[in-house]
């Protein structure tokens, strides 16, 4: 299956980066090397995964995020990557959007 990332998703990745990158150089890279890598993992095995608040919901396995995405045909579509220490509130609010 391809992955695809909604343009949220890109933006969730770009402002992780960030908070990582500000707590130690290169951490950030770091998030985004390893992202990258369990991103791909989804093009074999997307929809296996529960649903939460709607969406598929796959727990990375490096950093305390959840990636959330829905499957159209041959497509995993990544909605969102949140961190999943948020209230869980606001992260049903957040996917409510997307």
């Amino acid at each position: 299956m391809n992955v695809i990332l909604e343009d949220d998703a890109k933006q969730d990745l770009r402002e992780s980066f960030h908070f990582y990158e500000e707590d130690e150089p290169g951490a950030g890279w770091y998030f985004l090397d390893k992202m990258q890598a369990e991103l791909q993992t989804l093009g074999g095995f997307g929809g296996v995964h529960r649903q939460r608040f709607g969406l598929h919901f796959y727990a990375s396995k490096r950093f305390p995020h959840g990636i959330y995405y829905r499957i159209e045909g041959d497509t995993v579509q990544i909605a969102a990557i949140l961190d999943s220490r948020r209230d869980p509130k606001l992260i049903r609010k957040i996917l409510r959007k997307r």
